[in-house]
């Protein structure tokens, strides 16, 4: 028996095969091969059409049974990962009637902010665990506000992963999840957000069915059949956004564990058993895929329940893509991310008093929405190299994790492991050993991906596993960063004085 997992990305669409017995990888397919476009029609706009994805589903699932020769009557179950706080808007017939709004649209954010403040703070915080933001609700405000004769002919609003469901099975569904990431379910009812729905003027029939995450969506359609070379009649049995799904790839489940990605942005998603919040809006809580609705309980409260998971998650815009700079503007492009690991190997923790803050891709949520630009603090030109930029570019981003996870702290977050994938950053030991030694945990590096562990996940509602931890019983950890025995005050110095340059930058 096998299982396949999609990652629906903004930039291609991955598609995994897995099998079932032994939980290994047999092909991964992507399409297409360079990254689909985004449209931007005015500054601060980025759509896709719908059906764009679908169709590179369609192309990544054929590519994987011709890849594999897996007879498609073999698949037990489909999994659904997906890009986070989409819109799309479909019509009775259940066809599109624009493009999508998709996540790093800011269309909306206007939206939010006056939604926040009408609805109040303390009403937000302690129902939807976040300001509505530029998130989907106030996307699906935006349509309504402007595109009146699209939005009359809504029949069903969806996230991303929802129409990709939807186009397999023919079923309009999405999960509490979802909702909780589109800021439209209540945390305290266990129920969509009548507030957000009368506040937005939003007819609940626009809602569609909620369904578990681990749950039996659909089964595939002739057509979708037809179209993907799959069999008709194959389980949609998983669906969830993408880091809520990278938590689960790299079996993050349980509270104080933190999974964790160093991309062109870095994100930090840590689990804890208990509704929570931040008063000032640096972080965003939403419902973890084993999450169960349960008796509410205030979020105020510190008395956890053992059916609750809720998943916080932290994001810097200013990570890899301050290292990227580095190697084309320092390294001119020509030298390779190894070499440059090898040359800030070289030079001692702290980088001899050079100081970098990576802050140079937009707007910190964590700083409070402020955008301090990267800076580089006590440049000595006849002493420091390029090897001391790669050094105290790696810290700065470090020191930048370590910032953003004393914030999880301050919610109750209690750390026992960190989870990475085997890519980018934390391919860097002088990345990783400077977070492991200043947060005092081990960070295990897992060999996984999202579609592989949306088609693990898919295994658990199709019976295949008797359990969310048995489907990822079998990740393999490949490494293993400690923190360094004995050189903590050498890096808590060079942590203090990089934020004591970042405190100054932001007026503290």
């Amino acid at each position: 028996m096998y299982l396949i997992g999609y990652d629906i990305g903004s930039s291609s669409i991955k598609a995994a095969l897995v099998e079932a017995e032994t939980g290994a990888t047999l092909a991964v397919a992507q399409s297409p091969a360079t990254e689909m476009s985004m449209a931007a029609v005015q500054p601060g706009w980025a759509e896709q059409h719908p059906d764009t994805w679908w169709e590179n589903v369609c192309l990544a699932t054929r590519q994987l049974l011709k890849n594999c020769l897996v007879s498609p009557a073999e698949i037990g179950g489909i999994g659904i990962s997906y890009q986070m706080h989409g819109l799309v808007v479909v019509d009775e017939n259940l066809r599109p009637l624009r493009p999508a709004i998709i996540w790093c649209d800011s269309r909306a954010v206007d939206i939010g902010h006056r939604a926040f403040d009408e609805i109040g703070h303390e009403a937000c915080l302690s129902h939807l665990l976040n300001s509505p933001g530029n998130f989907t609700a106030s996307k699906l405000r935006w349509v309504k506000e402007n595109e009146p004769e699209i939005y009359r002919r809504i029949h069903k609003f969806m996230l991303p992963g929802d129409y990709i469901a939807l186009r397999l099975t023919g079923e309009a569904m999405t999960t509490p999840s979802g909702l909780s990431e589109g800021i439209l379910w209540d945390f305290l009812k266990n129920d969509v957000s009548g507030t957000v729905l009368d506040y937005f003027g939003f007819d609940k029939k626009l809602v569609p069915h909620v369904t578990s995450t681990f749950s039996l969506q659909g089964k595939l359609t002739p057509e979708a059949a037809a179209a993907t070379g799959l069999s008709a009649g194959t389980p949609v049995a998983y669906r969830a956004g993408d880091q809520p799904n990278n938590a689960l790839s790299l079996n993050v489940l349980q509270p104080g564990e933190v999974a964790a990605t160093g991309g062109t942005s870095g994100v930090v998603y840590g689990v804890v058993d208990r509704p929570t919040y931040d008063l000032q809006s640096r972080v965003n809580s939403f419902c973890h895929v084993n999450h169960q609705s349960t008796v509410a309980v205030h979020p105020s409260s510190l008395i956890p329940h053992p059916s609750q998971r809720i998943g916080i998650l932290l994001c810097i815009n200013g990570a890899g893509s301050l290292y990227r700079w580095l190697r084309q503007t320092v390294g001119q492009g020509s030298i390779s991310y190894p070499d440059m690991e090898r040359l800030a190997a070289s030079v001692p923790v702290g980088a001899d008093v050079l100081r970098i803050l990576p802050f140079g891709n937009g707007a910190e949520r964590m700083l409070g929405n402020l955008d301090p630009g990267a800076q580089v603090h006590n440049l000595q030109l006849n002493r420091h190299t390029a090897a001391h930029l790669y050094r105290a570019g790696l810290e700065g981003i470090a020191f930048s994790f370590v910032y953003g996870v004393r914030i999880l702290k301050e919610m109750g977050l209690d750390i026992s492991v960190m989870r990475v994938g085997n890519d980018n950053l934390f391919q860097s030991a002088v990345f990783s050993k400077t977070i492991a030694t200043l947060l005092g945990c081990s960070i295990d590096v897992v060999e996984t991906t999202g579609a592989v562990g949306a088609a693990k996940a898919a295994g658990v509602a199709t019976g295949i596993y008797p359990s969310i931890e048995a489907a990822m019983a079998n990740v393999r950890v490949t490494g293993r960063y400690e923190p360094e025995a004995g050189g903590v005050g050498e890096y808590r110095a060079a942590y203090g004085a990089w934020e004591g340059d970042l405190a100054k930058c932001l007026g503290a």
